[in-house]
């Protein structure tokens, strides 16, 4: 029998860094032709550990041995047309942690709803553009869902649990494991910074530019069931007093409102915010010392590779961090929950932070 010749495209030409023991999935993207695909991989080109699931497409599992591999793979369409693609792919030996908790004091600033592409080397914003020249940027991370909520539940709890961003604390409390219950556990400190939260210990809903969905430990059941645990969601007020009093927890989760975190207003404007409120803490001399600052966004605007598209994360050590370190592994959002938690000498984590790639290529120690 002859294959008919095919119009059916496989576009994905180079795949993400992957690590030994760390979960991996990518989708292996094909056009044209008449749907649905099948795809295969040709021979033993798959690294050990990983398949490719033939009608998704998505090469998924934990690569077992590092190195660099070819992947010989074919894509066939619905009336027997097909194509095949060598496609280069490295697993990567995972660098070794640090010998102690690396750093005394973890932010998080997530930021809202752009591409890659919109904010890597965007003139609308010079400021982030200039933390990337001289720390670390994360070129392969790919958000983990659409639409907001899911990311920012599994940035804190390693879990995606809802894509229904209308859930709030009272419609939707979150009891499984999580950030505020490993950091207490570990006789640690931590606080949510809501930029026009409505007052210290809100666990409602919106109010103006507050979105609540952007305010994940507000919906903790180890927040919302303890008084004392309540006091910590504060309005981002409180952050220049704390910075200024020596006086900022172990863990922080900043919340910049709608308008700075870029989700109803342009990047220019989530750029002058940056520069504002984080270039103080990060030219504190705490932080100098032992300070880890992310700033990642939550999400594609209308990219869905590996389930949230790709998007701008950048890492910001004053004194770890290599300069300008650009790393290819792929990453998602619950490498951001280990980097924190594991920094801060933590070894017990929520959800699938437990088997995410590490980060530690980034710094020196």
């Amino acid at each position: 029998m002859v294959t008919p010749l095919s119009s059916v495209n496989i576009i994905t030409n180079g795949l993400p860094t992957g690590q030994v023991q760390a979960a991996y999935t990518f989708p292996l993207q094909a056009t044209g032709g008449t749907p649905p695909y099948t795809r295969s991989a040709l021979g033993s080109s798959l690294p050990a550990g990983l398949i490719l699931l033939p009608s998704s497409g998505i090469i998924a599992g934990i690569p077992t041995a590092s190195g660099t591999f070819t992947l010989n793979v074919q894509v066939s369409d619905g009336v027997g047309g097909s194509t095949a693609a060598a496609i280069p792919m490295s697993i990567a030996t995972p660098p070794p942690p640090p010998p102690a908790a690396l750093f005394g004091h973890v932010f998080l600033v997530v930021e809202e709803n752009h591409n890659y592409g919109e904010v890597v080397g965007s003139v609308s914003m010079p400021y982030l553009n200039g933390l990337i020249d001289q720390f670390g940027l994360a070129t392969q991370y790919f958000a983990n869902t659409h639409p907001s909520i899911g990311n920012y539940f599994i940035l804190t709890t390693g879990q995606t649990l809802t894509n229904n961003d209308s859930q709030t604390p009272s419609s939707f409390p979150v009891s499984v494991d999580n950030v505020v219950r490993e950091v207490l556990a570990a006789s640690k400190t931590w606080k949510s910074y809501a930029e026009d939260l409505p007052s210290m210990g809100y666990t409602r809903g919106d109010s103006g530019n507050y979105y609540v969905r952007h305010n994940p430990l507000a919906y903790m059941t180890d927040v919302q069931n303890s008084p004392s645990q309540q006091q910590n969601l504060v309005p981002f007020t409180q952050f220049s007093t704390d910075l200024a009093s020596g006086n900022l927890p172990d863990y922080s989760f900043i919340v910049p409102n709608a308008c700075d975190d870029a989700h109803n207003c342009e990047l220019g404007v989530a750029d002058k915010w940056l520069k504002t409120n984080i270039d103080p803490p990060i030219k504190n001399p705490t932080f100098q010392n032992d300070g880890l600052l992310i700033i990642a966004f939550d999400e594609s605007a209308n990219d869905d590779t590996d389930g949230g598209g790709r998007i701008a994360v950048v890492l910001i050590s004053p004194r770890f961090s290599k300069v300008a370190h650009q790393s290819t592994t792929r990453y998602q959002h619950e490498t951001v929950l280990r980097l924190m938690l594991e920094g801060l000498g933590l070894t017990t984590l929520p959800g699938s932070a437990t088997t995410a790639p590490t980060t530690w290529d980034f710094f020196t120690f």
